[in-house]
């Protein structure tokens, strides 16, 4: 597939697929979705030469056999600081169950049960997490929750009506600590984030040390950046990341007053948006197709308004000059080191900060390197939680991997 410029890209896609004005905000709405699932405005585009019929039924035969985000919890709810109801599932221990197991691998005298608390990306869920929650299930006391405008958690209040405000990085820091004060008001946690959850928990700390200080017991920093993203090339040539960011603002601004429209013609483009998605979140040409079209319903689902409304928030992130409160602590940075959108040298960054950290730099993995090589990521997440008191060391998550059902 030839490269070309992000225009020139966006061009050949919206002659191939019409010139009605739902069309071309189709491409639009497609590029800029991108974007919030770990993508660029534009790539090159080659002609798909499989029936749009015979393509929709793959998709729906997928959607039917894949266990993918269907492991459920005790669902809650958190009110944040602007009024918004924030939804999250717990995964207790069960006394009869899990008791026993506990006391098998730490003996008698078995700790406090330590919080796993996981933030996702954007345009994600807490479903992005499918693997490593059913890895954990019954050893670990667990809490997965959907950022706010993103999932089941409500649209972001301050975001609404006549003195609406942006998203910012800060306010999901604070989200994530009024989730915490609902689902686990007491004992110790473990903080872990992919992408735009990574950031959350560096707000968190950076606006709450005393809580990190007393409360979390390890962090772990999944593809995720302290700073500079409006560096990341996406991948792209030097004049393509040049045309996104010249077109970008307008883009957004015609994303928030045509929102319907651009749904519409993001739903006529999924074929070019589910093959943008699979080059930007995934590297290993041997990803399962049921895992590819999971993350590719879990983007879909975010509305176009949203992706608009909370790209900008990167721009304006920096906590790189925070992540000091965090040292001492058990930690893992742990990236694909093929990821295009927070590429691995990110997060040698963040390990240069925290140099007491473990970096993990997992080969030929993308940007949902969680999705791709679960077995991978969570095995060093069992490490961390093993260095923090959380499990034993001779806990065995292994069986619980890539072919775990839900429970």
């Amino acid at each position: 597939m030839t490269e070309t410029s992000t225009g020139e890209a966006l061009a050949a896609a919206a002659v191939s697929a019409g010139t009605g004005p739902w069309r071309r905000a189709g491409i639009a709405g497609a590029a800029i979705g991108v974007i919030a699932a770990g993508a660029a405005v534009g790539v090159a585009v080659e002609r798909l030469t499989v029936g749009r019929g015979v393509r929709k039924k793959a998709r729906l035969a997928l959607d039917a056999t894949g266990p993918y985000g269907s492991v459920r919890g005790v669902p809650g709810k958190a009110v944040a600081d602007d009024g918004t109801l924030l939804y999250y599932e717990v995964d207790d221990l069960d006394p009869q169950a899990a008791g026993p197991r506990r006391r098998r691998l730490f003996g008698r005298k078995a700790p406090a049960p330590v919080t796993v608390v996981f933030s996702h990306g954007y345009c994600l869920s807490q479903d992005a997490w499918h693997f490593q929650r059913a890895a954990l299930r019954g050893l670990v006391r667990t809490v997965h929750w959907d950022q706010r405008s993103h999932g089941r958690s409500e649209r972001g209040a301050a975001q609404q009506g006549p003195g609406r405000r942006p998203v910012s990085i800060d306010q999901l820091g604070r989200d994530l600590r009024a989730v915490i004060d609902a689902a686990a008001p007491e004992g110790p946690v473990v903080l872990v984030g992919h992408s735009m959850g990574g950031m959350t928990v560096m707000a968190l700390g950076s606006q709450y040390p005393e809580f990190v200080r007393d409360r979390v017991a390890a962090v772990a920093f999944v593809g995720t950046s302290s700073g500079r993203l409006g560096e990341v090339n996406y991948g792209l040539p030097v004049a393509g990341v040049a045309a996104v960011r010249r077109v970008l603002p307008q883009v957004l601004r015609a994303l928030g007053s045509q929102a319907e429209l651009v749904e519409r013609g993001r739903r006529a483009t999924a074929d070019l948006f589910a093959g943008l998605i699979k080059r930007y979140s995934f590297s290993s040409r041997d990803v399962d197709p049921a895992v590819a079209r999971f993350a590719e319903r879990m983007i879909e689902s975010t509305p176009i308004d949203v992706v608009a409304e909370f790209y900008p928030a990167f721009d304006d992130h920096d906590k790189a000059g925070d992540l000091e409160v965090f040292a001492g602590l058990p930690v893992l940075v742990l990236a694909g080191d093929k990821d295009l959108v927070t590429p691995s040298a990110h997060s040698e960054s963040i390990a240069d900060l925290l140099p007491d950290a473990e970096l993990v730099i997992v080969p030929d993995a993308g940007h949902l390197v969680m999705l791709e090589y679960p077995e991978a990521v969570t095995d060093r997440l069992a490490d961390l939680l093993a260095r923090a008191g959380a499990v034993p060391a001779a806990a065995n998550v292994g069986p619980y991997g890539s072919t775990a059902q839900p429970g």
